[in-house]
C-alpha cells in the first residue's frame, strides 16, 4: 500500500480534493493497484514555519 506524504503550506479544501485524486490517478495508473490502496497524506506547514532562501516564507 502507497503512502504519499505532501508538504506544503495550507491550501484551500478544493485544491487538496483536486491534488488527492490526481495523486491516487497517477499511482493506479503506474502501479496498476486500486485506489482504494493509496493513501495521501497532507502536512500544512504554516508559513512562519517554512523557511527558503534562508528566510521564512511568511516575509516574502
Amino acid at each position: 500500500m502507497p503512502i504519499v506524504t505532501i508538504q506544503q503550506g495550507p491550501r484551500d479544501i478544493e485544491l487538496k480534493r483536486d491534488l488527492v485524486a490526481r495523486v491516487t490517478d497517477a499511482f493506479v495508473d503506474a502501479l496498476h493497484i486500486p485506489a482504494e490502496a493509496v493513501q495521501v497524506w497532507i502536512h500544512e506547514v504554516p508559513a512562519d514555519s517554512w523557511g527558503v532562501a534562508g528566510k521564512l516564507t511568511v516575509d516574502k
